[in-house]
């Protein structure tokens, strides 16, 4: 039984969501406020945190990104917010989608659905022994990119990375030199990124650059082809 925990002091939204998600057989714990959310995180070990930006004792984006600190796993913001602005605020601290009130339980439950089965395919509990790890070492480099398990080391040290930016460095990767505009990055994201555009990408490359590279000022290996788009350098 996947494990979803709410964050929302609204108590008619918070028992709406908490009674149709309990019918649809996830295990719900519902926090009234972002104190509670962090308590809650690590006794209750979701698999999936709702997030309401307005909160009483936080301010929703610094709570998203303390919870992305602290935890991998999917977070859907759910606001009354519908700007632009706000959303590409949230996907960039880490939120992995984002839903405005009102909106429809069946979609929320489709969009929940979605990102457990992106994540699980991501994280798998057991490794199968049946052939070696698809991993992949940049030759004379200091990253290490491992796609089966979806990880990616840099100088040693484990980085941790949304589902989005993990498939955006896979696709560079795997087409070393290629040049990648800005509408085929996009276009290769949109299943997995619900407001991905231009600015998103950008967002996501700049953080891939304080990730991975030793200057991000003078990257190394993502390198912007002015006009046009994105590449990867070995």
């Amino acid at each position: 039984m996947d494990r979803v925990l709410l964050i929302e002091d609204d108590d008619i939204i918070g028992e709406m969501i908490c009674m149709y998600l309990k019918e649809e057989d996830f295990l719900v714990l519902r926090s009234h406020n972002g104190q509670e959310g962090l308590a809650a995180l690590h006794e209750f070990e979701p698999d999936l945190i709702l997030l309401d930006l307005n909160l009483p004792d936080f301010e929703g984006i610094e709570l998203c990104t303390s919870l992305r600190n602290i935890t991998p796993v999917p977070i859907i913001i759910i606001s009354s917010n519908s700007r632009v602005s706000e959303k590409i605020e949230a996907f960039t601290v880490g939120a992995d989608d984002y839903l405005v009130k009102p909106f429809s339980m069946h979609e929320m439950k489709a969009r929940i659905q979605a990102l457990l089965r992106r994540f699980k395919l991501g994280h798998p509990t057991e490794t199968p022994k049946l052939q070696a790890d698809h991993e992949v070492t940049v030759p004379a480099t200091d990253l290490n990119i491992n796609l089966e398990k979806r990880t990616l080391y840099v100088r040693g040290e484990s980085i941790e990375m949304t589902f989005s930016e993990f498939e955006l460095i896979r696709l560079l990767y795997e087409h070393p030199e290629r040049v990648y505009r800005r509408e085929d990055l996009i276009n290769a994201l949109r299943g997995f990124d619900s407001y991905i555009n231009d600015r998103a990408i950008d967002v996501h490359i700049t953080n891939l650059r304080r990730k991975i590279e030793v200057n991000p000022k003078e990257p190394k290996y993502i390198k912007t082809v002015w006009g046009v788009g994105y590449k990867f350098v070995m």
